[in-house]
């Protein structure tokens, strides 16, 4: 999941809404500078938010049921927290069309591109797989596994700038008349 509608329609101001979306660029850093693996099980849809979560983790299951999507464009706004570390993860091109089109993309194609490891048929093979990995990494190195993920998420030491800049675009951009038609819109569906 990410944001909804209601809590976009409740910003009322730039700093509220920079607060807002600041708050799911907290979330991607505390877990990409976490010292220990995150792990995320995907098992139903996910839009927005909700995908830079899966995409900010180090390694995402999911069931072949899971999809993703951004859809922010639809509401006037755009995926800008979330579009760095979704482009780091599945590539520059894929996530611009993710961000552009708005539809769904199933398990098969967030495998192909990287936003899950590990696709099982249901949820109870899933768990299964979870926690056969969540054991294994318990008995790992936790020195090794540090250094890793210091590794996987270099170059990404610039992102507490780059993601108060996209949360301030996004506060900016959640006021304006046309993201609150769009949103109304939405609602009245």
């Amino acid at each position: 999941a990410g944001a909804s509608f209601d809590e976009l329609v409740s910003i009322g101001n730039e700093e509220e809404g920079e607060e807002f979306f600041g708050g799911f660029a907290r979330v991607i850093l505390a877990m990409i500078r976490a010292p220990k693996f995150v792990l995320v099980r995907v098992h139903g849809r996910t839009a927005g938010g909700g995908v830079g979560i899966v995409a900010a983790s180090d390694y995402a299951f999911a069931v072949r049921g899971a999809a993703v999507k951004l859809s922010e464009l639809a509401v006037g706004i755009g995926p800008f927290v979330v579009g760095p570390v979704i482009a780091r993860r599945v590539g520059q091109g894929p996530y611009a069309a993710m961000s552009v089109d708005a539809g769904w993309r199933d398990a098969a194609w967030c495998e192909r591109h990287g936003l899950f490891a590990c696709v099982e048929d249901d949820v109870a093979q899933l768990d299964a797989a979870l926690n056969g990995l969540a054991g294994t990494l318990a008995a790992s190195n936790p020195d090794a596994m540090t250094m890793m993920k210091r590794v996987f998420w270099g170059g990404t030491e610039e992102w507490d700038q780059l993601l108060e800049e996209r949360a301030r675009m996004s506060g900016r951009l959640v006021l304006s008349e046309f993201t609150k038609q769009a949103i109304a819109k939405f609602k009245s569906r």
